[in-house]
């Protein structure tokens, strides 16, 4: 028997992936967050599934309920919302059920900040303005940042931020990132990516306290942070994908094989 960690998507019952969809279907029990899964992918579910919502539920008595299904033998779907790599909480569970000898599975899903950058309309990696991504958050009162990982300190890579689980401290966020990336900076912040009460709000970084206060938005969102997010300069250079260089690299390289 396996327990299957399917992550959910972001919030839109259909952003789930095919093989997380399928899984579901076959399970004859499902642990999930019902705070922050979609509660129409239950429906997924087979008939008679034994369904569990562990939001109040610690650590210990989801493994309980876990390990009880595969006693029975049962395959089990372990339902996180978003995407298992990043802010999942499910390494705890991993080393629970690794020690009771319990097989696992993990099955990616569509992550919230690639959610709120399709609900922008936007490429995060843009050529000749920037082409990584830092996914980070700031510290909370159950979860410090470790050293070297506060948000000053990353600031000073000047590359686009993708920061979740912090639009409750947006002050600090500005005061933290002023010196590196400038008053001015484009932000774009989107809370519940992908679900019907979806909200963009894009302003530059010195009013982002405000714009966040006036859009009610403290939980649930992602903010960016970079210059990528700006308008499209006419000097930025396109991506080699297209460019003719490579086109007559490969008509080049098809001719010496034929």
């Amino acid at each position: 028997m396996t327990v299957y960690f399917i992550g959910a998507g972001p919030g839109s019952p259909d952003l789930i992936t095919v093989r997380g969809a399928r899984l579901l279907g076959e399970c004859q029990t499902c642990v999930y967050a019902g705070s922050l899964v979609p509660p129409e992918l239950l429906d997924l579910c087979p008939d008679g599934a034994e369904l569990v919502d562990t939001a109040r539920m610690p650590l210990s008595d989801i493994i309980d309920v876990i390990a009880a299904a595969v006693g029975k033998g049962h395959d089990v779907a372990r339902l996180h919302s978003g995407d298992l790599s990043v802010y999942s909480a499910m390494s705890e569970q991993q080393r629970e059920l690794t020690a009771r000898g319990i097989d696992h599975e993990i099955v990616p899903g569509v992550p919230a900040f690639a959610a709120a950058a399709a609900a922008l309309d936007t490429e995060l990696t843009i050529p000749g303005v920037g082409q990584s991504l830092l996914i980070t958050r700031v510290s909370t009162l159950s979860t410090d940042m470790p050293p070297g990982e506060d948000l000053a300190t990353l600031a000073r890579t000047g590359v686009t931020l993708a920061l979740h689980l912090a639009a409750h401290r947006a002050e600090e966020i500005v005061a933290a990132l002023t010196p590196h990336y400038g008053n001015d900076c484009p932000t774009a912040t989107v809370a519940f990516a992908s679900r019907e009460n979806e909200q963009i709000v894009r302003c530059p970084l010195n009013r982002l306290p405000e714009a966040l206060d006036a859009a009610v938005i403290r939980r649930t969102a992602v903010i960016f942070v970079g210059h990528v997010l700006g308008p499209r300069r006419s000097d930025v250079t396109d991506s080699y994908l297209y460019s003719h260089a490579r086109m007559t690299k490969l008509r080049a390289d098809r001719h010496s094989t034929s």
